[in-house]
């Protein structure tokens, strides 16, 4: 039997061809679908808004953060304009809605977060804040000035809530990793009893004493330093200056200098509210501060009304359960404790400038649901002279050294 094919006919009607606009509207859709897959699954661009990483990281460093290191975190908050934070721009208003919520969840990373590693993170205490003053404190830290006046703050500022993936970033060193015990003596830190990596360019507030034949005005341009962070008391005869490592090594070796020492609070000052902001119980500051034990998910620890405040965010705001004191007792989801059990891997972040750097000393543990990433290396950076060619493209290991 003989088989016929029947070849299709081909259809010889004209395409219509995409309008201008059109083309414009589909290219613009597929760059900012590109861009916003890499921006959460690749590298995120950053810049430095302040100097709590000096010497480092500097202001006006553009630096690109790598999401795979670590494993990039799924949205969280899902339904957001792309490619900005939680404000948009020009309207000042959220750029998300929290229709949507999806739970935590991280891609395998290429490895874990080290000690030492630099790491851009979601400020903890950023899970309310006051709109007016947000750049300056947190929201704790305001209701504290106002005495926990909650009516008070409630009416007199914006208050906002923000999911954990649309808190604000931070930048800070990972000192601490879970299971580590940090200490901070004498304004230098120490892990497990050992002093912990000095890098040249971290900085620290010193006291300068002189023969009053010195001055520093020369080493303050070369260094290209701020000024302000300079002063000089000609009735003492002393400079009290915020200094890099390498720069203290290099006026001790001026002629007329007599000794250059670190500028700390006393040990028990609590002037500067460190937390857990408990001064009955733990009367630590910038320059004393702890020991303590950084949590690892898994471990217990035994609940004292003495020991609770060090605790009560990990409990109640990260781990999200129902904690009340009550007739000097604890009650976790309504149910007396007397221990608790992580869930989570905590952190201990640091800034370089350790004497003008809002960190762990003041916000606490850093949840590992709030780590973004690792910082990778700086692609531009810019100072008071103009472009800081030595700093582009360097890797945050080769800058740090």
């Amino acid at each position: 039997m003989r088989l016929a094919f029947w070849k299709k006919k081909e259809d010889t009607t004209p395409k219509k061809k995409k309008s201008f606009i059109r083309e414009w509207v589909d290219a613009a859709v597929f760059a900012i679908v590109a861009a916003s897959f890499i921006r959460i699954f690749l590298v995120e661009a950053y810049t430095i808004p302040t100097g709590s990483m000096e010497g480092s990281l500097l202001v006006n460093d553009y630096l690109f953060v790598s999401k795979v290191s670590y494993g990039a975190r799924t949205p969280m908050t899902p339904l957001a304009i792309p490619l900005v934070h939680n404000t948009l721009p020009f309207f000042n208003c959220k750029s998300y809605t929290e229709l949507v919520q999806w739970g935590y969840h991280r891609l395998p990373g290429l490895g874990h977060i080290e000690r030492n590693d630099v790491v851009v993170f979601n400020f903890p205490a950023g899970d309310t804040v006051a709109l007016e003053v947000q750049q300056d404190q947190d929201y704790y830290a305001l209701l504290r000035n106002y005495n926990n006046d909650r009516e008070f703050v409630k009416n007199n500022f914006t208050i906002l809530s923000r999911p954990v993936d649309k808190k604000e970033n931070y930048i800070k060193r990972c000192v601490g990793i879970p299971g580590d015990t940090i200490e901070v003596r004498g304004g230098y830190l120490y892990i497990g009893n050992k002093l912990s990596e000095q890098y040249p360019h971290s900085k620290m507030t010193y006291t300068i004493a002189t023969n009053g034949q010195v001055s520093l005005d020369e080493f303050i341009e070369e260094q290209d330093m701020n000024p302000d962070e300079v002063n000089y008391d000609p009735n003492s005869k002393m400079y009290l200056a915020n200094l890099a490592n390498d720069q203290v090594v290099a006026i001790k070796k001026m002629k007329g200098v007599l000794a250059v020492a670190p500028f700390v609070l006393a040990k028990n000052d609590t002037r500067d509210n460190a937390y857990p902001n408990d001064t009955a119980n733990f009367k630590w500051n910038r320059d004393f501060y702890g020991p303590l034990v950084v949590p690892k998910a898994g471990q217990q620890v035994a609940l004292t009304l003495q020991n609770i405040a060090l605790y009560q965010r990990i409990i109640a705001n990260y781990e999200h359960n129902d904690l009340a004191i009550q007739d000097g007792k604890i009650y976790i989801n309504g149910k007396e404790s007397t221990s608790y059990t992580f869930q989570m891997n905590y952190y201990w972040m640091m800034g370089d400038n350790r004497h003008n750097s809002a960190d762990s000393r003041y916000f606490g543990f850093v949840p590992d649901d709030h780590i973004v990433g690792k910082a990778w290396f700086v692609w531009l950076s810019f100072g008071n002279k103009g472009i800081r060619w030595n700093r582009l493209f360097r890797s945050i290991s080769h800058l740090e050294k």
